[in-house]
């Protein structure tokens, strides 16, 4: 017994330090029954899913770069004379946050690259999410069980937006302290509340003394913060729900058709994250952008040009700019409509609808299943026609957040183009709306015309009687299987105005609402009838594909 204990100890004496380590580590923690149900999780593979890792990459680029440059930003807005290395300011009064963000990019070795690409990782991480958020909605990846992730998503988007807002006010240059005076007139706009979070923002009268260390405390504590643990939840989700996929054969609502998280899926995305930040400092060395040695430190009295904001933040200057300028005295104070109309009530009202859609399309819908199998876009055309009409009022109103320089590169008048915005802001979206309905119906019926007659595939066949056709190539099985595995719904119905007793029944709003937006969705007209299993064997069997 003596001799087996001895054994024993010296066997586990000679196991390898690391291995002894990970028995220590998981004997506390867990972590091989974790990486055992897990790191052999299927990921299905398709292009668009990589919307997503282009996000999360840049966003990991964007911290890295960003630690990096407060080891020698200096948040503060104390005036230093700059003796630096750009002589064309040499003797100039400016900020500490002006002068330090000079020293970064010409003392600091690297230093202007890595600022370069912490502001391209930005705008691609935002622009990203836009693409991302997207590919959701038009492929109805927000359904059930998925609501929660999308608000996730939702959320990191907006806080983003004003992340990079935060972060490009921070070197306190003309550019960018417009820009902040531009959003201190919008705040001020707002009743009651707007004067107190101007001075709680600025320490006072604008500039004040303190925005540049506040926006800084905000730009990279308060709001990564929160973004990381939005992240964190969103990637939890994506885990814990499985990942979407298309349509296919062998793909159901309970399966995942894909590859393992280990090794196949890790190494194609290590590769990834390599790939997109090699592209991005690529556009970083060859891109110059904010370059804030030609625009000069911020003064009060001083206002930049052609200053313009980044484009997540154009379409809320846009709707500003082309409102008309409103005002009402109330009680002895001015209260600017022009301003804050779009400010508290339409930019408000657009980010609720955004956040709620998903929950407002299963009420219309009356769907409470779970869904992991992906639409196609063409296949749910009213809610394709309301993304594009989305879409197209965001660039509307890009083009009033850029209205000077549109009047002044296209020698246009000003004057036409605010106009035009206004009108489009109304016209352009319900064309599009009715456009991409249409185009989505086109499709759908090409779609059943190939299940029933197949493939053009070119040939011109001459018949015994002299008559000439085109051949047509049936679709193999896994074809068949994508262009009808979508579900068509039936729109919801309010019934017979009386009930059974004669009575006429009380519905309430919300029920007649519901009912027209069904309609609206899944009524006649919205959406084309599938081919049914007796249409396609008549015609194969009946007649052949010509």
């Amino acid at each position: 017994m003596t001799m087996s204990s001895t054994t024993r100890n010296a066997t586990r004496h000679q196991a390898p330090a690391g291995e002894r380590v990970a028995d220590w580590a998981d004997g506390r923690l867990g972590l091989y029954s974790l990486a055992k149900t897990n790191m052999r999780k299927i990921f299905p593979d398709h292009w668009s899913f990589m919307l997503g890792e282009v996000c999360l990459y840049s966003f990991i680029v964007i911290i890295l770069t960003g630690v990096y440059l407060t080891l020698f930003f200096h948040p503060s807005m104390n005036e230093v004379v700059y003796n630096g290395s750009y002589v064309p300011l040499k003797g100039q009064l400016m900020s500490e946050a002006f002068n330090s963000t000079l020293h970064i990019s010409f003392d600091v070795r690297g230093g202007l690259l890595i600022r370069q690409i912490h502001h391209w990782a930005a705008l691609i991480f935002l622009g990203g999410m836009f693409v991302h958020m997207m590919r959701v909605f038009f492929t109805g990846a927000f359904r059930k069980p998925r609501e929660i992730n999308w608000i996730f998503g939702f959320l990191l988007f907006v806080l983003g937006m004003f992340t990079g807002f935060t972060g490009y006010s921070l070197p306190d240059d003309l550019l960018s302290g417009t820009g902040v005076r531009f959003m201190e007139g919008a705040i001020l706009a707002t009743p009651v509340l707007g004067t107190y979070i101007s001075f709680f923002l600025f320490g006072g009268e604008f500039p004040g003394g303190d925005f540049v260390a506040r926006f800084y405390s905000i730009h990279i504590l308060l709001l990564p913060g929160i973004m990381m643990g939005l992240l964190v939840g969103h990637l939890i989700l994506v885990f814990y729900h499985k990942h979407t996929q298309f349509a296919g054969p062998g793909r159901t609502e309970k399966n995942v058709v894909g590859m393992p998280l280990l090794p196949v899926y890790m190494a194609k995305a290590g590769g990834f994250f390599f790939l997109v930040f090699g592209v991005i400092a690529i556009i970083a060395a060859i891109a110059s952008i904010n370059p804030i040695w030609a625009i000069g430190p911020y003064r009060p009295d001083m206002v930049s040009t052609g200053a313009q904001p980044d484009w997540y933040m154009g379409f809320s200057e846009g709707l500003i700019r082309v409102m008309p300028g409103w005002e009402i005295n109330f009680l002895g104070h001015t209260l600017a409509l022009g301003v804050a109309i779009p400010l508290i009530v339409v930019f408000p009202l657009v980010l609720v609808v955004i956040a709620v859609y998903p929950f407002l399309e299963a009420w219309v819908t009356g769907d409470r299943r779970e869904h992991h199998i992906l639409d196609r876009p063409r296949n749910a055309p009213t809610r394709t026609g309301v993304g594009v009409a989305w879409i197209t009022w965001y660039f509307v109103m890009l083009v009033g957040g850029g209205n000077d320089l549109w009047a002044t590169h296209f020698h246009l008048s000003i004057n036409a183009i605010t106009w035009f915005v206004r009108v489009a802001f109304f016209v352009l979206p319900v064309v599009a709306f009715l456009v991409t309905k249409r185009i989505c119906l086109g499709l759908q019926r090409r779609d059943r015309d190939k299940v029933l007659h197949g493939r053009e595939s070119g040939i011109i066949k001459r018949l015994p009687h002299g008559e000439f056709i085109e051949v047509h190539e049936p679709l193999d099985a896994d074809q068949l299987h994508t262009l009808t595995a979508h579900e068509q719904y039936q729109p919801a119905e309010i019934g017979p105005a009386v009930d059974e007793n004669g009575v006429e029944r009380q519905l309430k709003p919300a029920q007649k609402l519901r009912a027209k937006l069904s309609k609206g969705y899944y009524g006649e007209g919205n959406q084309i009838p599938k081919p049914t299993v007796e249409e396609y064997k008549e015609i194969t069997s009946g007649h052949g594909h010509h």
